[in-house]
């Protein structure tokens, strides 16, 4: 009987040797005549054991790694086809506390089988939403989303069904489903991984979105950093055409609706929806005023749902368990699960779906294993490059968008960054102006002009040059940047560098003794910095 052995295909363990190993598994295997069935899967996303091999047995698949090429004689020596124990093994895969204390809503397929198998998706639950929603009328379907509570899991989260509605209500003879997948941010792969991991869920999502509003034509928009996750969704689509789930008669229903996937050039800019929008249509990246918003004119001129990866493939499993069962996980205003990206200075790096609520303690300690050196956990930048860095003394804080809005900081893509006590945060806030700088569209001023200006008043606060001034130069060009930027490069860039001031002051040079010396010396800004 052949075994079957699991080794991730997914963009993050071929980075680590995945390809490697699974050659080896298939020579030694060859070798040794021993059959064995390679299933290239997803990443569970325990990326600190990548690339991790699993093995089905009666009892479950077990896992082993982190499992180098040259490790694969001495694991079949031991066994492993059978399940048997090896230094690298971690027994069952469901077992594993980093997995079993998941709440996997989004990302409960993802790296259980290969991912463009059709039949698969299906067996494990797939379009069981989509064929609810294509029984359901368009408002029933909106108003399902709606009371699901979900907000859109790019950063800003606005209510995805508020959003449905205004595009449905739209009138237009052409209306379009545009997913931005231009995943940019720091520390953030969740995107990368269920396009890859899982491509036929954001497609059943998007099918229902369509329904939902009326559109016909779809487009998911990616960047050239992703060509594995570009590969296999442009596969995953044409499969599902030739299923019936796209095309001009879905399942028979008359329902139209097709898409297709674009490259971008890998602008940050491009995340931005307007953005995204002119580089669709040809242009450069350029952002756009509003009103109108895109789901009024939206591509080409037209009703535009725009939504990013996690809120579309957050949509099959509210239609096929209910609001009521999706609205059930989280706090307050914030519903659901959100898959949190565990990166930089931490031991156990990966993706961890939870629902809103736990802290940054839980983790950062319970589960990413505290810091990658061993050495405390100082601070941590929260929602990509343009979020608030915030000290342990905000690490118990409840993750849900108001209990972060109310610190100064966002939640955003769920991007969590480590850093340990060596970092020096006066060059992260300098670091946060220069990328602004280099990624601004260059339309607006405050962002363009500002961020290089942010530069320099930085260096010259860590300098010591007339410190008291630029401190309070540095307050007022954030306030011009917030409230004068066309977008949210420009409009967020201060956060990380006003938290940075306001929770490590004395990596800028400033005497944090007593208020009495500050108050002597310099006139700090009292405002969030």
């Amino acid at each position: 009987m052949s075994a079957r052995v699991f080794v991730p295909a997914d963009s993050g363990a071929l980075s680590v040797g995945a390809e490697q190993v699974a050659r080896a598994i298939l020579a030694e295997a060859e070798q040794r005549r021993e059959p064995v069935t390679l299933v290239r899967n997803g990443s569970r996303g325990l990326y600190w054991l990548e690339p991790m091999v699993e093995v089905e047995t009666r009892a479950g698949r077990i896992a082993y790694g982190p499992v180098r090429a040259e490790d694969v004689p001495d694991l079949f020596a031991a066994g492993f086809l059978s399940g048997h124990s090896h230094r690298l093994g971690h027994g069952l895969t469901d077992h594993i506390p980093y997995l079993a204390g998941q709440e996997r809503l989004t990302f409960a397929r993802v790296g259980l089988s290969e991912p463009l198998n059709l039949a698969d998706y299906c067996e494990q639950g797939g379009f069981v939403g989509l064929r609810r929603a294509l029984e359901m009328p368009p408002d029933a379907l909106i108003r399902e989303v709606t009371d699901s509570g979900l907000r859109g899991r790019g950063g800003a989260g606005f209510p995805t069904g508020v959003k449905w509605s205004t595009v449905g209500k739209a009138v237009a003879a052409t209306k379009y489903v545009v997913c931005n997948a231009d995943e940019g941010d720091s520390g953030t792969f969740s995107d990368r991984m269920l396009m890859e991991g899982d491509p036929y869920c954001l497609i059943e999502g998007m099918i229902i979105a369509a329904r939902a509003v009326g559109a016909q034509e779809g487009y998911i928009y990616s960047r050239s950093e992703y060509p594995h996750a570009f590969a296999i969704l442009a596969s995953a689509i044409q499969r599902a055409r030739e299923a019936g789930y796209l095309g001009p008669d879905i399942l028979g229903t008359g329902q139209a609706f097709d898409l297709e996937v674009r490259l971008g050039a890998g602008a940050y800019i491009c995340g931005e929806e307007t953005s995204m929008l002119e580089s669709l249509e040809g242009r450069r990246g350029l952002v756009r005023f509003k009103p109108p918003l895109p789901a009024i004119s939206g591509l080409f001129g037209q009703p535009t749902v725009i939504n990013n990866v996690m809120s579309l493939a957050s949509v099959p499993v509210i239609l096929a368990k209910g609001s009521a069962f999706y609205r059930d996980y989280g706090v307050g205003r914030s519903q659901g699960t959100l898959p949190f990206q565990l990166a930089g200075n931490i031991r156990h790096g990966g993706l961890v779906e939870k629902a809103f609520g736990l802290t940054l303690n839980e983790l950062l300690y319970d589960y990413g294993g505290g810091s990658a050196s061993g050495r405390p956990i100082r601070a941590v930048q929260v929602g990509g490059p343009l979020g608030a860095y915030l000290p342990e003394s905000r690490f118990d804080v409840p993750l849900d968008y108001e209990a972060y809005s109310r610190i100064d900081a966002m939640i955003g893509h769920g991007g969590i960054v480590a850093f340990d006590d060596r970092v020096d945060m006066a060059k992260m806030a300098r670091y946060a102006m220069e990328f602004c700088a280099i990624e601004s569209c260059g339309k607006c001023t405050p962002c363009r002009i500002g961020s290089q200006r942010g530069v320099e008043i930085i260096d010259r606060i860590v300098a010591g040059r007339e410190r008291s001034k630029n401190l309070i130069l540095l307050d007022s060009l954030c306030d011009t940047m917030v409230n004068g930027s066309l977008c949210a490069l420009g409009g967020m860039a201060p956060y990380p560098v006003r938290s940075a001031l306001q929770h490590f002051p004395a990596d800028f040079g400033i005497d944090t003794s007593g208020i009495a010396e500050r108050e002597r010396t310099e006139t700090v800004p009292s405002r969030r910095i």
